[in-house]
């Protein structure tokens, strides 16, 4: 069904493959359109819009708060709720790792 493309790169204006195996992978994806970049392009592309992002627009939003099992002040990473408690990391990897042993019985 099928066959090797040969398309040119929109960035560089190299010639491409676009290969039976990459377009089977676009066709189980979903994507209806072609790549219009070299495989080269695209990658340079994924790595300047990386580095190109704002890291402190990136980070969460952390909020303190006291841990409900052991009372140490910790922060998380939402907005907690007065109706549910909220953990330490290790307080809640002790609660974690029990409800795990306690499903295998």
């Amino acid at each position: 069904m099928f066959q090797d493309k040969i398309l040119t790169c929109r960035d560089c204006g190299q010639d491409f493959t676009f290969s039976v195996s990459e377009q089977e992978f676009f066709a189980d994806k979903g994507f209806t359109n072609e790549p219009g970049r070299c495989p080269e392009c695209r990658a340079l592309r994924k790595q300047n819009s990386n580095r190109g992002s704002n890291y402190s627009q990136n980070r969460r939003e952390m909020h303190s708060v006291i841990c409900s099992n052991c009372g140490q002040e910790t922060t998380v990473p939402f907005v907690p709720s007065q109706d549910k408690p909220v953990y330490c990391r290790d307080c809640y990897q002790k609660l974690a790792s029990n409800r795990r042993v306690g499903s295998y019985r």
